[in-house]
């Protein structure tokens, strides 16, 4: 049996090869999966539970519940875009939440699952904006809005992110080497789904950076001889 995991998929209606590729993901490699995982920014942005109604959320949301409807368990993580996904998204689509960082035995492997974000800690601008939109408060406020306000007001900030990150040097918006050790000695020798080795107190841990799929999608897939990336053929 194989465990397969993605990420960065960003689907939206303005991005139709994506979307291909993902359904055609779900109808043929995931299915014979013991289990997925979803780490995080499945959709470009999600604005609330109550746009579970939307015509193109409504079509995603059914493809993951006939995948889990099917015995395939799928496990979602928040990203940076779609960090308000609740309850009744989970319930509608038969995912189960899982909170960043999870750690997993993973074929008797201890392995870390994050999104990663919080390991880009040179790009100070970017955590205070994460940790006031992760607060009870601001997510609160946010979902109190109308729902058509709340989008332009997350287009928007959309807009604003990208401007910025123009301006910014790359290796700010990367991942800092420290962190990265840090966050390993914190949970012990992991395996988290390029690939990286580190050498943390004498232990050779792998990092696995899952790729976007703003061009071509591609998955980590894992078994207990270990763990490959995978590119899509559709």
């Amino acid at each position: 049996m194989t465990t397969l995991f993605i990420s960065d998929l960003h689907l939206c209606p303005g991005r139709p090869q994506a979307n291909r590729s993902f359904f055609h993901f779900l109808e043929n490699e995931a299915r014979s999966a013991e289990a997925l995982y979803i780490l995080g920014d499945l959709f470009e942005y999600w604005a609330g539970d109550d746009d579970l109604g939307d015509p193109f959320n409504t079509t995603v949301i059914a493809a993951l519940a006939r995948l889990t409807g099917d015995g395939v368990p799928i496990y979602l993580m928040h990203g940076n875009r779609d960090f308000v996904i609740g309850e009744a998204f989970a319930s509608a689509s038969g995912v189960t939440l899982l909170p960043d960082p999870a750690l997993l035995n993973l074929y008797l492997q201890p392995t870390l699952l994050m999104h990663g974000d919080t390991l880009c800690t040179l790009d100070q601008d970017y955590q205070a904006f994460r940790r006031e939109a992760r607060s009870e408060a601001w997510m609160g406020a946010m979902l109190r809005r109308p729902l058509a306000e709340r989008k332009a007001a997350i287009e928007s900030m959309r807009r604003q992110s990208e401007r910025e990150k123009r301006g910014k040097p790359g290796e700010i918006m990367d991942v800092a080497p420290a962190e990265v050790e840090a966050t390993l000695r914190r949970h012990g020798h992991t395996h988290r789904p390029a690939f990286h080795q580190h050498t943390v107190d004498g232990h050779v841990c792998e990092r696995w950076v899952l790729a976007d799929w703003y061009r071509s999608g591609s998955f980590l897939a894992c078994d207990e001889s270990g763990c490959r990336a995978v590119e899509l053929n559709s």
